[in-house]
């Protein structure tokens, strides 16, 4: 029978009045700061180049106010940096950054004209979004100097932020204390609507997600090379503090670790071996729900596919058939041969891109006329998931994800339109008369991008291509 699947975060001289006031962080509040202050570094800043990329992706993805309601102004233009941003850590850093500044938006503009930056001094546009990350950074170091090396590079532009900042320090600290004390909050933090908070709180229990690059290494290898690095396996690392790891017990190939292991890990050969990969434990379940429909010489048709992490999953796992796995919408010629050697270097050797995009394919195309299994990815909301910067950096996801995040929702337009495409996707797939399976997996909150979706799409099949029509199956993973 045919199946249908789908799975589912001023003055130099008034150090202590500045100290005071700066205990009132928009990011933590008093009593969780007081238990762990003894236990957490003084936050030193970042790079300069973090800020400049922070900025621009805070200008593209800030919250536009009616002309009525606009208290700053800010530029078109992105700001200029030599560094280049292929760096993961460099890139997360600058899109936790902006997140920040964009959960704080209105708070911080209001930060900024209690205190006379603005209208008094004459700043210009281009650098107000600069501006705003900065003072996010600089409240969360309880305004306090940053501290940088001698050698890092030193762009004019954060430069003249930063002085900015500091001659007006006092003045800041003082509007972030009113700002708290008007609305009566605990910190500035409570104040962040209850959605987002909620969401902020699950995400930072949430565990760490590994699956094993079995190409490379053997499980028994990698659990063998943990325990010599320290790490002990338990059943769960739910609320363990220390460092250990447990076996995912619905794929034999995940291992999960505690979320605070996260920087600690990236540091082992394992992961820059490629032989451990971090990712959403919803892109393990769809291959592995994939690998479960496919005979020894199946095909598999992936679309949509955000992380190629996923790709080699997938590859991975049939690496013992005879499989093809075809990944289609891979447009740009130039993404291809990075594609390749990424794949080369994973182990992977069944896959092929397809450059077309997967409603310009047809059914009956001749490459794909042993395909038995579409994996179906498609652009959602993501407002399942746990940590939407981890989500854009592993996916490629949409930057305004985040601002979906710090608004606690999508608006109805948009998932009306993200609706519409993700139908015309699934009944799209479902016109491979060969195909046995369609596995659909959103990382959607939203029944329209679910439950409705798969509805619609199975009352309206032509039943007539098939012997017999799709029976669902429906199984939502919420990172």
């Amino acid at each position: 029978m045919l199946q249908l699947s789908e799975l589912q975060l001023s003055n130099e001289n008034d150090t202590e009045e500045i100290t005071q006031l700066a205990s009132l962080a928009l990011s933590e509040d008093e009593t969780s700061s007081e238990k762990n202050s003894s236990s957490i570094p003084e936050k030193a800043g970042y790079p300069d180049p973090v800020y400049i990329m922070a900025a621009n992706v805070f200008q593209g993805i800030r919250v536009e106010k009616p002309p009525e309601k606009v208290l700053i102004k800010y530029g078109n233009e992105p700001l200029q940096s030599l560094s280049k941003s292929e760096d993961e850590s460099f890139q997360r850093s600058s899109y936790e950054l902006a997140f920040s500044a964009l959960k704080y938006q209105d708070i911080l503009e209001s930060i900024l004209i209690d205190s006379c930056i603005f209208p008094s001094t004459t700043i210009p546009d281009h650098l107000s979004s600069l501006i705003i990350v900065m003072l996010y950074d600089f409240q969360d170091r309880k305004f306090q100097a940053r501290l940088l090396s001698d050698n890092e590079e030193s762009i004019a532009e954060v430069q003249v932020v930063e002085n900015l900042l500091n001659s007006f320090k006092t003045k800041l600290a003082a509007a972030l204390a009113r700002c708290r004390i008007k609305h009566d909050a605990l910190s500035i933090y409570h104040i962040l609507p209850e959605t987002v908070r909620n969401q902020e709180q699950r995400a930072s229990t949430l565990p760490l997600y590994a699956w094993i690059n079995t190409c490379k290494i053997s499980l028994e290898e990698v659990y063998h090379s943990l325990k010599k690095k320290g790490y002990s396996k338990v059943k769960s690392v739910l609320h363990i503090g220390g460092k250990a790891f447990s076996v995912d017990k619905h794929c034999y190939d995940v291992v999960i670790f505690p979320s605070h292991l996260k920087s600690d890990l990236l540091n082992i050969d394992l992961f820059k071996d490629y032989k451990l990969i971090f990712q959403d434990k919803s892109r393990s379940l769809a291959v592995h729900s994939v690998k479960a429909l496919l005979n020894m010489d199946d095909d598999i048709l992936m679309v949509n596919t955000g992380s190629w992490y996923t790709v080699a999953h997938m590859a991975i796992l049939t690496n013992n058939n005879s499989t093809k796995i075809f990944v289609c919408g891979v447009q740009s010629q130039t993404k291809h041969p990075d594609l390749k050697n990424l794949f080369t270097k994973m182990g992977c050797k069944n896959i092929e891109i397809l450059h077309e995009t997967f409603l310009n394919i047809e059914p009956k195309d001749n490459r794909l006329q042993k395909v038995k299994v579409i994996l179906l990815l498609p652009r959602c909301s993501g407002l399942g998931i746990s940590n939407p910067v981890e989500f854009i950096l592993n996916e490629h996801g949409d930057t305004d994800l985040l601002k979906d995040f710090s608004q606690g929702g999508t608006s109805e337009d948009k998932l009306n339109v993200l609706a519409q495409q993700q139908y015309e996707q699934l009944t799209h797939a479902m016109k491979f008369t060969k195909a046995q399976a369609v596995v659909y997996c959103t990382c959607s909150v939203y029944p329209e991008e679910n439950e409705a979706v798969v509805k619609k799409a199975l009352e309206l099949q032509d039943l007539a291509t098939k012997v017999q029509p799709y029976s669902g199956t429906h199984l939502r993973q919420c990172l």
